[in-house]
């Protein structure tokens, strides 16, 4: 904990924002894996697993950008170090989830949980980003 805690804010963004950058990579892969196991050479070719990774992908990739922007104002904000790792963190855990959970034939506590842990990290961002335009 001591090693987190001594971090700069913009280490603290960094590690968040190149663990959700590192997840995306890793849904990517798991796109292609799945458009190679179907043959797929574009789109998912109506192969539901192919859909699937892409929209586990693609929902990730709507969010993430968003949480990584986010963070590096925040740390030329200066904002404190524990903050940004609640941010990162949360965001980070909130897709993990979210991506575990997603099926094709139900909602699943994964989905609404990440999602949620999402939505609090970057509500929480955001609120942050804009009562500090005006401090």
């Amino acid at each position: 904990m001591t090693l987190l805690t001594e971090m700069t804010p913009a280490q603290a963004a960094a590690l968040w924002s190149g663990l959700m950058i590192l997840l995306l990579g890793f849904l990517s892969i798991r796109v292609i894996l799945a458009r190679r196991k179907h043959r797929v050479a574009l789109g998912d070719g109506g192969v539901s697993e192919v859909a699937l990774a892409g929209r586990v992908f693609g929902n990730s990739a709507e969010y993430v950008p968003v949480g990584v922007g986010a963070l590096a104002l925040l740390a030329m904000l200066g904002m404190p170090v524990l903050a940004l790792h609640a941010v990162g963190g949360a965001l980070l855990a909130g897709r993990v989830i979210h991506a575990a959970g997603l099926h094709e034939k139900k909602a699943t506590n994964g989905r609404v949980i990440g999602m949620v842990l999402t939505f609090i990290a970057l509500f929480t961002a955001g609120g942050m980003l804009v009562v500090h335009a005006f401090v």
